[in-house]
Protein backbone atom coordinates (compact mmCIF):
# COMPACT_ATOMS: atom_id res chain seq x y z
CA UNK A 1 0.00 0.00 0.00
CA UNK A 2 3.10 2.16 0.44
CA UNK A 3 4.30 1.72 -2.67
CA UNK A 4 1.35 2.12 -4.54
CA UNK A 5 0.61 5.38 -2.98
CA UNK A 6 4.49 6.67 -2.88
CA UNK A 7 4.89 5.77 -6.89
CA UNK A 8 1.33 6.66 -8.45
CA UNK A 9 0.77 8.55 -11.05
CA UNK A 10 0.56 12.36 -9.52
CA UNK A 11 -2.84 14.46 -10.12
CA UNK A 12 -2.37 17.72 -11.87
CA UNK A 13 -2.10 20.92 -9.84
CA UNK A 14 -4.64 23.18 -9.77
CA UNK A 15 -3.90 26.03 -11.65
CA UNK A 16 -3.14 28.92 -9.91
CA UNK A 17 -5.26 32.05 -9.44
CA UNK A 18 -3.81 34.79 -11.53
CA UNK A 19 -1.57 33.30 -13.73
CA UNK A 20 -2.67 32.64 -17.28
CA UNK A 21 -2.31 29.51 -19.40
CA UNK A 22 -0.02 30.47 -22.69
CA UNK A 23 -2.17 29.76 -25.71
CA UNK A 24 -0.15 27.70 -28.45
CA UNK A 25 -2.63 28.85 -31.45
CA UNK A 26 -2.04 32.25 -30.39
CA UNK A 27 1.84 32.08 -30.68
CA UNK A 28 1.23 30.31 -34.19
CA UNK A 29 -0.62 33.49 -35.07
CA UNK A 30 1.83 35.98 -34.18
CA UNK A 31 4.52 33.83 -36.16
CA UNK A 32 1.94 33.00 -39.33
CA UNK A 33 1.54 37.07 -39.70
CA UNK A 34 5.49 37.56 -39.28
CA UNK A 35 6.03 34.84 -41.81
CA UNK A 36 3.91 36.40 -44.09
CA UNK A 37 5.84 39.83 -44.19
CA UNK A 38 8.70 37.62 -44.56
CA UNK A 39 7.33 35.79 -47.62
CA UNK A 40 6.78 39.68 -49.19
CA UNK A 41 10.30 41.06 -48.34
CA UNK A 42 11.99 38.08 -49.95
CA UNK A 43 10.39 37.40 -52.88
CA UNK A 44 10.84 41.28 -53.42
CA UNK A 45 14.50 40.79 -52.46
CA UNK A 46 15.38 37.87 -54.66
CA UNK A 47 13.84 39.75 -57.74
CA UNK A 48 15.53 43.37 -56.59
CA UNK A 49 19.11 41.12 -56.09
CA UNK A 50 18.43 38.91 -59.82
CA UNK A 51 18.06 41.91 -61.39
CA UNK A 52 21.57 43.94 -59.71
CA UNK A 53 23.43 40.72 -60.53
CA UNK A 54 22.16 40.55 -64.34
CA UNK A 55 23.13 44.54 -65.18
CA UNK A 56 26.51 45.23 -65.97
CA UNK A 57 26.30 48.57 -64.74
CA UNK A 58 25.06 48.66 -60.79
CA UNK A 59 24.92 52.03 -58.99
CA UNK A 60 25.59 50.30 -55.36
CA UNK A 61 26.18 46.95 -53.63
CA UNK A 62 23.89 44.48 -52.60
CA UNK A 63 22.84 45.98 -49.37
CA UNK A 64 21.74 48.97 -51.27
CA UNK A 65 19.53 46.42 -53.50
CA UNK A 66 18.29 44.87 -49.96
CA UNK A 67 17.66 48.54 -48.92
CA UNK A 68 15.75 49.27 -52.55
CA UNK A 69 13.99 46.08 -51.92
CA UNK A 70 12.50 47.07 -48.57
CA UNK A 71 10.95 50.05 -49.91
CA UNK A 72 9.62 48.71 -52.65
CA UNK A 73 7.55 46.32 -50.50
CA UNK A 74 6.73 48.88 -48.49
CA UNK A 75 5.47 51.23 -51.77
CA UNK A 76 2.93 48.38 -52.24
CA UNK A 77 1.11 49.12 -49.12
CA UNK A 78 0.74 52.62 -50.46
CA UNK A 79 3.69 54.23 -48.53
CA UNK A 80 5.87 57.04 -50.36
CA UNK A 81 8.97 56.98 -51.13
CA UNK A 82 11.55 59.61 -50.69
CA UNK A 83 13.83 59.98 -54.10
CA UNK A 84 17.06 62.36 -52.73
CA UNK A 85 19.33 62.03 -55.77
CA UNK A 86 17.52 64.89 -58.14
CA UNK A 87 19.27 67.05 -60.63
CA UNK A 88 17.35 69.84 -58.73
CA UNK A 89 18.75 68.92 -55.21
CA UNK A 90 15.20 69.04 -53.97
CA UNK A 91 13.64 65.96 -52.79
CA UNK A 92 11.08 64.00 -55.06
CA UNK A 93 8.29 62.09 -53.38
CA UNK A 94 7.29 58.66 -55.17
CA UNK A 95 3.48 57.82 -54.22
CA UNK A 96 2.30 56.51 -57.40
CA UNK A 97 1.70 52.90 -55.87
CA UNK A 98 1.74 50.18 -58.65
CA UNK A 99 -1.69 48.54 -57.66
CA UNK A 100 -0.79 45.21 -59.24
CA UNK A 101 2.07 45.47 -56.93
CA UNK A 102 -0.62 45.74 -53.86
CA UNK A 103 -1.86 42.34 -54.14
CA UNK A 104 1.86 40.47 -52.86
CA UNK A 105 1.05 41.93 -49.19
CA UNK A 106 -2.80 41.51 -49.40
CA UNK A 107 -3.02 37.63 -50.46
CA UNK A 108 0.10 36.66 -47.76
CA UNK A 109 -1.36 38.30 -45.20
CA UNK A 110 -4.96 37.26 -46.17
CA UNK A 111 -3.92 33.56 -45.87
CA UNK A 112 -2.16 33.98 -42.86
CA UNK A 113 -4.64 34.99 -41.17
CA UNK A 114 -7.54 32.38 -42.75
CA UNK A 115 -5.00 29.24 -41.77
CA UNK A 116 -4.57 31.09 -38.05
CA UNK A 117 -8.65 30.88 -37.99
CA UNK A 118 -9.51 27.37 -39.41
CA UNK A 119 -8.83 23.99 -37.17
CA UNK A 120 -7.86 20.96 -38.81
CA UNK A 121 -8.51 18.78 -35.94
CA UNK A 122 -11.31 18.16 -33.25
CA UNK A 123 -8.98 18.71 -30.18
CA UNK A 124 -7.02 21.63 -31.73
CA UNK A 125 -7.88 24.90 -29.86
CA UNK A 126 -9.77 27.53 -31.30
CA UNK A 127 -9.16 30.46 -31.48
CA UNK A 128 -12.26 33.43 -31.62
CA UNK A 129 -11.88 35.82 -34.40
CA UNK A 130 -10.53 38.51 -32.68
CA UNK A 131 -7.96 37.26 -31.15
CA UNK A 132 -6.69 35.30 -34.45
CA UNK A 133 -6.97 38.92 -36.06
CA UNK A 134 -4.66 40.41 -33.01
CA UNK A 135 -2.07 38.07 -33.15
CA UNK A 136 -1.81 37.74 -36.54
CA UNK A 137 -1.55 41.62 -36.75
CA UNK A 138 1.18 41.85 -34.55
CA UNK A 139 3.33 39.48 -36.05
CA UNK A 140 3.03 41.61 -39.82
CA UNK A 141 3.35 44.98 -37.97
CA UNK A 142 6.19 43.98 -36.19
CA UNK A 143 8.20 42.97 -39.32
CA UNK A 144 6.69 45.96 -41.08
CA UNK A 145 8.00 49.07 -38.62
CA UNK A 146 11.49 46.61 -38.65
CA UNK A 147 11.22 47.04 -42.35
CA UNK A 148 10.71 50.75 -42.53
CA UNK A 149 13.92 51.46 -39.95
CA UNK A 150 16.12 49.27 -42.33
CA UNK A 151 15.08 51.03 -45.61
CA UNK A 152 15.85 54.27 -44.33
CA UNK A 153 19.26 53.81 -45.50
CA UNK A 154 18.99 52.99 -48.55
CA UNK A 155 18.34 55.42 -51.94
CA UNK A 156 14.97 55.46 -51.96
CA UNK A 157 13.98 55.84 -47.79
CA UNK A 158 9.58 56.07 -46.79
CA UNK A 159 8.39 58.35 -45.54
CA UNK A 160 8.02 57.66 -41.41
CA UNK A 161 4.45 59.35 -41.30
CA UNK A 162 3.40 57.52 -44.50
CA UNK A 163 4.47 54.16 -43.74
CA UNK A 164 2.48 54.70 -39.84
CA UNK A 165 -0.79 54.60 -41.44
CA UNK A 166 -0.68 53.32 -44.91
CA UNK A 167 1.11 49.24 -43.69
CA UNK A 168 -1.45 49.35 -40.54
CA UNK A 169 -4.13 49.94 -42.49
CA UNK A 170 -3.55 47.25 -45.37
CA UNK A 171 -2.74 44.75 -43.18
CA UNK A 172 -6.26 45.25 -40.84
CA UNK A 173 -8.17 45.30 -44.33
CA UNK A 174 -6.58 41.53 -45.17
CA UNK A 175 -6.53 40.23 -41.81
CA UNK A 176 -10.66 41.24 -41.76
CA UNK A 177 -10.48 39.61 -44.94
CA UNK A 178 -8.93 36.47 -43.67
CA UNK A 179 -10.73 35.92 -40.75
CA UNK A 180 -14.16 36.54 -42.38
CA UNK A 181 -13.11 34.01 -44.92
CA UNK A 182 -12.28 31.13 -41.76
CA UNK A 183 -15.16 31.69 -40.23
CA UNK A 184 -17.55 30.49 -42.99
CA UNK A 185 -18.30 34.52 -44.72
CA UNK A 186 -21.01 35.00 -42.16
CA UNK A 187 -23.29 37.72 -42.97
CA UNK A 188 -24.54 38.98 -39.51
CA UNK A 189 -25.43 39.49 -36.98
CA UNK A 190 -23.50 42.99 -36.74
CA UNK A 191 -21.71 44.21 -33.55
CA UNK A 192 -24.41 45.34 -30.60
CA UNK A 193 -22.38 48.91 -30.45
CA UNK A 194 -23.83 49.91 -33.55
CA UNK A 195 -27.83 51.40 -33.14
CA UNK A 196 -30.43 49.32 -33.51
CA UNK A 197 -32.18 51.08 -36.88
CA UNK A 198 -28.67 50.17 -38.58
CA UNK A 199 -28.52 46.66 -37.47
CA UNK A 200 -32.02 46.19 -38.39
CA UNK A 201 -31.70 48.00 -41.72
CA UNK A 202 -28.42 46.19 -43.20
CA UNK A 203 -30.90 42.88 -42.44
CA UNK A 204 -32.48 43.49 -45.33
CA UNK A 205 -31.73 42.03 -48.47
CA UNK A 206 -31.88 45.99 -50.49
CA UNK A 207 -28.30 46.61 -48.92
CA UNK A 208 -27.22 42.82 -50.71
CA UNK A 209 -28.61 43.45 -54.25
CA UNK A 210 -27.39 47.01 -53.94
CA UNK A 211 -23.89 46.22 -53.23
CA UNK A 212 -23.95 43.38 -55.90
CA UNK A 213 -25.44 46.03 -58.33
CA UNK A 214 -22.35 48.47 -57.30
CA UNK A 215 -19.92 46.09 -57.42
CA UNK A 216 -21.20 44.76 -61.32
CA UNK A 217 -21.13 49.11 -61.94
CA UNK A 218 -17.30 49.00 -60.98
CA UNK A 219 -16.35 46.13 -62.89
CA UNK A 220 -18.01 47.75 -66.13
CA UNK A 221 -15.92 50.82 -65.43
CA UNK A 222 -12.94 49.21 -65.09
CA UNK A 223 -13.24 47.10 -68.16
CA UNK A 224 -13.76 50.15 -70.25
CA UNK A 225 -11.41 51.66 -68.75
CA UNK A 226 -8.77 48.47 -69.69
CA UNK A 227 -10.46 48.45 -73.08
CA UNK A 228 -9.61 52.42 -73.82
CA UNK A 229 -5.99 51.38 -72.74
CA UNK A 230 -5.44 48.69 -75.18
CA UNK A 231 -6.81 50.86 -78.11
CA UNK A 232 -4.55 53.59 -77.44
CA UNK A 233 -1.93 51.22 -76.77
CA UNK A 234 -2.54 49.80 -80.36
CA UNK A 235 -2.69 53.39 -81.71
CA UNK A 236 0.08 54.28 -80.81
CA UNK A 237 2.27 51.29 -80.99
CA UNK A 238 5.22 52.85 -82.92
CA UNK A 239 5.62 55.34 -80.39
CA UNK A 240 5.24 52.93 -77.57
CA UNK A 241 7.51 50.52 -79.26
CA UNK A 242 10.11 53.62 -79.39
CA UNK A 243 9.87 54.20 -76.03
CA UNK A 244 10.34 50.65 -74.90
CA UNK A 245 13.39 50.46 -76.33
CA UNK A 246 15.20 53.88 -75.76
CA UNK A 247 15.16 53.92 -72.43
CA UNK A 248 17.67 50.90 -71.95
CA UNK A 249 19.61 48.49 -73.82
CA UNK A 250 20.53 45.59 -71.96
CA UNK A 251 17.99 42.82 -71.57
CA UNK A 252 17.65 42.93 -67.49
CA UNK A 253 16.89 46.79 -67.86
CA UNK A 254 14.40 46.01 -70.28
CA UNK A 255 12.33 43.28 -68.48
CA UNK A 256 12.45 45.81 -65.12
CA UNK A 257 10.64 48.00 -67.50
CA UNK A 258 8.47 45.33 -68.91
CA UNK A 259 7.24 44.32 -65.27
CA UNK A 260 6.50 48.35 -64.04
CA UNK A 261 4.72 48.68 -67.01
CA UNK A 262 2.70 45.17 -66.05
CA UNK A 263 2.44 46.15 -62.54
CA UNK A 264 1.26 49.45 -63.43
CA UNK A 265 -1.54 48.18 -65.67
CA UNK A 266 -4.62 48.10 -62.69
CA UNK A 267 -3.71 52.06 -62.34
CA UNK A 268 -4.00 52.45 -66.32
CA UNK A 269 -7.55 50.91 -66.47
CA UNK A 270 -8.73 53.10 -63.15
CA UNK A 271 -6.65 56.11 -65.18
CA UNK A 272 -9.36 55.21 -68.02
CA UNK A 273 -12.41 54.95 -66.89
CA UNK A 274 -11.87 58.25 -65.16
CA UNK A 275 -11.41 59.49 -68.63
CA UNK A 276 -14.49 57.74 -69.75
CA UNK A 277 -16.42 59.37 -67.01
CA UNK A 278 -15.34 62.98 -67.68
CA UNK A 279 -13.45 64.37 -64.79
CA UNK A 280 -9.38 62.85 -66.63
CA UNK A 281 -6.54 62.76 -65.11
CA UNK A 282 -3.72 65.38 -63.64
CA UNK A 283 -0.71 65.19 -65.90
CA UNK A 284 0.74 67.51 -63.88
CA UNK A 285 0.31 70.81 -61.88
CA UNK A 286 -2.74 72.50 -64.63
CA UNK A 287 -2.83 69.63 -67.22
CA UNK A 288 -6.02 67.85 -67.35
CA UNK A 289 -6.80 64.68 -70.04
CA UNK A 290 -10.09 64.74 -70.63
CA UNK A 291 -12.55 63.47 -73.74
CA UNK A 292 -12.91 67.08 -74.55
CA UNK A 293 -9.53 67.81 -75.13
CA UNK A 294 -6.90 68.75 -73.03
CA UNK A 295 -4.21 71.77 -72.51
CA UNK A 296 -0.73 72.18 -72.18
CA UNK A 297 1.98 70.31 -72.84
CA UNK A 298 2.65 68.17 -69.70
CA UNK A 299 6.38 67.49 -68.92
CA UNK A 300 6.88 63.83 -68.70
CA UNK A 301 9.59 61.06 -68.27
CA UNK A 302 9.58 58.79 -71.18
CA UNK A 303 7.77 55.33 -70.62
CA UNK A 304 5.81 52.75 -72.89
CA UNK A 305 2.73 53.38 -71.02
CA UNK A 306 2.78 57.59 -71.12
CA UNK A 307 3.06 57.42 -74.56
CA UNK A 308 -0.46 56.11 -74.78
CA UNK A 309 -1.67 59.44 -73.87
CA UNK A 310 -4.28 61.42 -76.27
CA UNK A 311 -2.39 64.03 -78.01
CA UNK A 312 -2.82 67.60 -76.75
CA UNK A 313 -5.42 69.83 -78.24
CA UNK A 314 -9.48 69.53 -78.34
CA UNK A 315 -11.05 66.51 -78.10
CA UNK A 316 -12.23 64.26 -81.35
CA UNK A 317 -15.16 62.44 -81.99
CA UNK A 318 -13.23 59.15 -81.16
CA UNK A 319 -12.73 60.54 -77.48
CA UNK A 320 -15.97 61.27 -77.05
CA UNK A 321 -17.26 57.82 -78.00
CA UNK A 322 -15.47 56.85 -74.67
CA UNK A 323 -18.94 58.40 -72.71
CA UNK A 324 -20.37 55.06 -73.91
CA UNK A 325 -18.32 53.20 -70.87
CA UNK A 326 -20.29 54.52 -68.05
CA UNK A 327 -23.74 54.54 -70.28
CA UNK A 328 -23.10 50.54 -70.01
CA UNK A 329 -21.87 50.84 -66.86
CA UNK A 330 -25.37 52.60 -65.63
CA UNK A 331 -27.17 50.01 -67.65
CA UNK A 332 -25.45 47.02 -65.22
CA UNK A 333 -26.22 48.60 -62.34
CA UNK A 334 -30.17 48.96 -63.17
CA UNK A 335 -30.22 45.86 -64.41
CA UNK A 336 -28.75 44.00 -61.10
CA UNK A 337 -30.59 46.04 -58.91
CA UNK A 338 -33.77 44.54 -59.86
CA UNK A 339 -35.42 42.08 -57.30
CA UNK A 340 -36.74 38.74 -58.16
CA UNK A 341 -39.72 38.96 -55.72
CA UNK A 342 -43.40 39.87 -56.90
CA UNK A 343 -44.27 41.71 -53.94
CA UNK A 344 -41.26 44.63 -54.32
CA UNK A 345 -42.16 48.12 -55.36
CA UNK A 346 -41.74 50.71 -57.34
CA UNK A 347 -40.23 52.64 -55.01
CA UNK A 348 -38.01 49.94 -53.49
CA UNK A 349 -36.22 49.15 -56.89
CA UNK A 350 -35.35 52.19 -57.28
CA UNK A 351 -34.18 53.07 -53.88
CA UNK A 352 -31.77 49.87 -54.52
CA UNK A 353 -30.50 51.00 -57.82
CA UNK A 354 -29.71 54.07 -56.22
CA UNK A 355 -27.65 52.85 -53.41
CA UNK A 356 -26.33 50.86 -56.21
CA UNK A 357 -25.13 53.82 -57.41
CA UNK A 358 -23.62 55.14 -54.29
CA UNK A 359 -21.57 52.13 -53.81
CA UNK A 360 -20.25 52.73 -57.43
CA UNK A 361 -19.39 56.08 -56.36
CA UNK A 362 -17.43 54.77 -53.30
CA UNK A 363 -15.73 52.15 -54.95
CA UNK A 364 -14.52 54.35 -58.05
CA UNK A 365 -13.59 57.07 -55.09
CA UNK A 366 -11.40 54.71 -53.85
CA UNK A 367 -9.55 52.98 -56.41
CA UNK A 368 -8.98 56.44 -58.05
CA UNK A 369 -7.25 57.55 -54.75
CA UNK A 370 -5.44 54.67 -54.55
CA UNK A 371 -4.27 54.59 -58.39
CA UNK A 372 -2.48 58.08 -57.93
CA UNK A 373 -0.09 60.21 -56.50
CA UNK A 374 2.90 62.40 -56.52
CA UNK A 375 5.99 61.69 -58.94
CA UNK A 376 7.45 65.16 -58.12
CA UNK A 377 7.49 68.24 -55.72
CA UNK A 378 6.64 70.51 -58.68
CA UNK A 379 5.06 70.19 -61.80
CA UNK A 380 4.44 66.44 -61.14
CA UNK A 381 2.85 66.95 -57.65
CA UNK A 382 -0.68 66.33 -59.00
CA UNK A 383 -0.48 63.10 -61.16
CA UNK A 384 -3.45 61.13 -61.72
CA UNK A 385 -7.38 61.05 -61.56
CA UNK A 386 -8.89 62.80 -58.34
CA UNK A 387 -10.58 60.73 -56.17
CA UNK A 388 -13.40 62.92 -55.31
CA UNK A 389 -14.34 64.40 -59.44
CA UNK A 390 -14.00 60.56 -60.11
CA UNK A 391 -16.51 59.04 -57.26
CA UNK A 392 -18.82 62.27 -58.19
CA UNK A 393 -18.75 61.44 -61.59
CA UNK A 394 -19.71 57.75 -61.10
CA UNK A 395 -22.37 58.32 -58.89
CA UNK A 396 -23.94 60.45 -61.23
CA UNK A 397 -23.70 58.77 -64.32
CA UNK A 398 -25.17 55.36 -62.83
CA UNK A 399 -27.68 57.15 -61.16
CA UNK A 400 -29.04 59.04 -64.07
CA UNK A 401 -29.57 55.55 -65.58
CA UNK A 402 -29.58 52.97 -63.21
CA UNK A 403 -32.94 54.07 -61.35
CA UNK A 404 -35.39 54.31 -64.39
CA UNK A 405 -33.77 51.26 -65.98
CA UNK A 406 -34.32 49.01 -62.73
CA UNK A 407 -37.78 50.85 -62.58
CA UNK A 408 -38.51 49.71 -66.40
CA UNK A 409 -37.07 46.07 -65.92
CA UNK A 410 -38.91 45.71 -63.37
CA UNK A 411 -42.40 46.38 -64.91
CA UNK A 412 -41.25 44.35 -67.39
CA UNK A 413 -40.60 41.55 -65.79
CA UNK A 414 -43.47 41.34 -63.41
CA UNK A 415 -46.02 42.68 -66.49
CA UNK A 416 -49.74 41.16 -66.55
CA UNK A 417 -50.05 38.53 -68.67
CA UNK A 418 -52.01 38.82 -71.92
CA UNK A 419 -55.12 36.62 -72.31
CA UNK A 420 -58.75 36.73 -71.87
CA UNK A 421 -58.22 37.04 -67.54
CA UNK A 422 -56.22 39.45 -67.88
CA UNK A 423 -58.77 42.16 -68.12
CA UNK A 424 -60.07 41.24 -64.44
CA UNK A 425 -58.52 43.34 -62.11
CA UNK A 426 -58.18 43.89 -58.19
CA UNK A 427 -60.09 46.81 -58.31
CA UNK A 428 -63.41 45.28 -58.73
CA UNK A 429 -62.66 42.89 -55.36
CA UNK A 430 -63.69 44.97 -52.40
CA UNK A 431 -61.84 44.88 -49.19
CA UNK A 432 -57.87 44.59 -50.93
CA UNK A 433 -58.79 41.15 -52.69
CA UNK A 434 -55.96 42.12 -54.89
CA UNK A 435 -53.80 40.48 -51.72
CA UNK A 436 -55.13 37.67 -51.73
CA UNK A 437 -55.75 37.03 -55.59
CA UNK A 438 -52.28 37.93 -56.68
CA UNK A 439 -50.74 35.32 -55.31
CA UNK A 440 -48.39 36.91 -52.75
CA UNK A 441 -50.13 35.66 -49.69
CA UNK A 442 -49.55 32.27 -50.79
CA UNK A 443 -45.90 32.93 -51.96
CA UNK A 444 -45.08 34.65 -48.63
CA UNK A 445 -46.59 31.66 -46.62
CA UNK A 446 -44.20 28.81 -49.23
CA UNK A 447 -41.18 31.04 -48.38
CA UNK A 448 -41.77 31.28 -44.33
CA UNK A 449 -42.85 27.41 -44.33
CA UNK A 450 -39.48 26.65 -45.93
CA UNK A 451 -37.48 28.77 -43.13
CA UNK A 452 -39.60 26.68 -40.79
CA UNK A 453 -39.38 23.66 -41.58
CA UNK A 454 -41.94 21.52 -40.38
CA UNK A 455 -43.52 23.97 -38.25
CA UNK A 456 -45.98 26.13 -40.77
CA UNK A 457 -47.90 23.93 -42.65
CA UNK A 458 -48.57 23.49 -45.90
CA UNK A 459 -51.58 25.35 -47.36
CA UNK A 460 -53.82 22.86 -49.71
CA UNK A 461 -56.29 24.73 -51.34
CA UNK A 462 -59.94 23.83 -49.98
CA UNK A 463 -62.58 23.20 -52.49
CA UNK A 464 -65.94 24.62 -51.79
CA UNK A 465 -68.86 22.76 -50.95
CA UNK A 466 -70.79 21.20 -53.47
CA UNK A 467 -74.57 20.88 -52.17
CA UNK A 468 -76.46 17.45 -51.87
CA UNK A 469 -78.26 16.52 -54.85
CA UNK A 470 -82.23 14.98 -54.41
CA UNK A 471 -81.98 11.24 -55.48
CA UNK A 472 -84.44 10.32 -59.18
CA UNK A 473 -86.30 7.35 -59.31
CA UNK A 474 -85.27 5.52 -62.68
CA UNK A 475 -87.65 2.65 -64.08
CA UNK A 476 -85.62 -0.49 -64.36
CA UNK A 477 -84.61 -1.09 -67.87
CA UNK A 478 -84.51 -4.30 -69.52
CA UNK A 479 -81.36 -5.75 -69.75
CA UNK A 480 -80.64 -5.66 -74.10
CA UNK A 481 -80.01 -9.04 -75.62
CA UNK A 482 -76.16 -9.29 -75.69
CA UNK A 483 -74.93 -9.43 -79.43
CA UNK A 484 -71.45 -11.02 -80.35
CA UNK A 485 -69.31 -9.56 -82.21
CA UNK A 486 -68.14 -10.62 -85.09
CA UNK A 487 -64.43 -11.52 -85.55
CA UNK A 488 -63.00 -9.54 -88.56
CA UNK A 489 -61.05 -11.96 -90.87
CA UNK A 490 -57.86 -11.93 -92.84
CA UNK A 491 -58.08 -13.91 -95.76
CA UNK A 492 -54.31 -14.01 -97.37
CA UNK A 493 -53.96 -16.03 -100.11
CA UNK A 494 -51.41 -18.54 -101.23
CA UNK A 495 -49.95 -18.81 -97.50
CA UNK A 496 -49.76 -22.99 -96.73
CA UNK A 497 -49.30 -23.64 -93.43
CA UNK A 498 -49.11 -26.94 -94.24
CA UNK A 499 -52.55 -28.07 -91.82
CA UNK A 500 -54.58 -30.67 -93.31
CA UNK A 501 -58.27 -30.11 -93.67
CA UNK A 502 -60.51 -31.55 -90.53
CA UNK A 503 -64.22 -32.75 -91.34
CA UNK A 504 -66.71 -31.45 -89.31
CA UNK A 505 -67.84 -33.82 -86.43
CA UNK A 506 -70.97 -35.98 -87.17
CA UNK A 507 -73.63 -35.87 -84.28
CA UNK A 508 -74.44 -39.53 -83.16
CA UNK A 509 -77.96 -40.87 -83.96
CA UNK A 510 -79.86 -41.82 -81.07
CA UNK A 511 -80.01 -45.38 -79.49
CA UNK A 512 -82.60 -47.45 -81.24
CA UNK A 513 -84.04 -50.06 -78.62
CA UNK A 514 -83.07 -53.53 -80.24
CA UNK A 515 -85.64 -55.52 -81.69
CA UNK A 516 -85.93 -59.53 -80.86
CA UNK A 517 -85.29 -61.45 -84.15
CA UNK A 518 -87.98 -63.77 -84.99
CA UNK A 519 -90.02 -64.30 -87.46
CA UNK A 520 -93.87 -64.92 -87.35
CA UNK A 521 -94.48 -63.51 -83.84
CA UNK A 522 -97.70 -62.56 -83.18
CA UNK A 523 -98.08 -59.10 -81.11
CA UNK A 524 -101.17 -59.13 -79.20
CA UNK A 525 -102.69 -55.72 -77.59
CA UNK A 526 -102.98 -55.32 -73.70
CA UNK A 527 -106.46 -55.42 -72.28
CA UNK A 528 -107.52 -53.79 -69.37
CA UNK A 529 -108.32 -55.94 -66.06
CA UNK A 530 -112.05 -55.62 -65.20
CA UNK A 531 -113.14 -54.17 -62.43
Amino acid sequence: MTQVTERGTRLPAAPRAGVRRRSPAAAACVVGGAVAAGLGLGFLAVLVIVLWISSPYPDSGPGGALHLAAGLWLLGHGTELVRYETLSGVPAPVGVTPLLLVALPVLLMRRAARLGGASDEDDEEVLPATAVFSAVLCGYLAVGALATVYAAGGPMPADPISAAWHVPLVAVLAAAGGVWGAKGRPLGPLPNWLPGGVRRGFVRPRYALALRAGAGGALVLLGGGALLVGASLAWHGAQVQASFLSLTGVWSGRFAVLLLALALIPNAMVWGAAYALGPGFALGAGVTATPLGSAGAPALPRFPLLEALPAAGPGTPLTWAAVGVPVVAGLAVGWFAVRRAREVSYGETALTAALGAVVCGLAMAGLAAASAGPLGSRRLAEFGPVWWATGAAAFAWTLALAVPVAVGVHAWRYRPAAGPGAADTDADVPGGGGWHDSGVRELRWELMRKASGTLVPEIVPVAPPVPPVPPVEVAPVAPAPAVRARRAVTVVAGLDLGLAPVAPPVPDAPAVPPVPSGAGVRVLARRKPSA
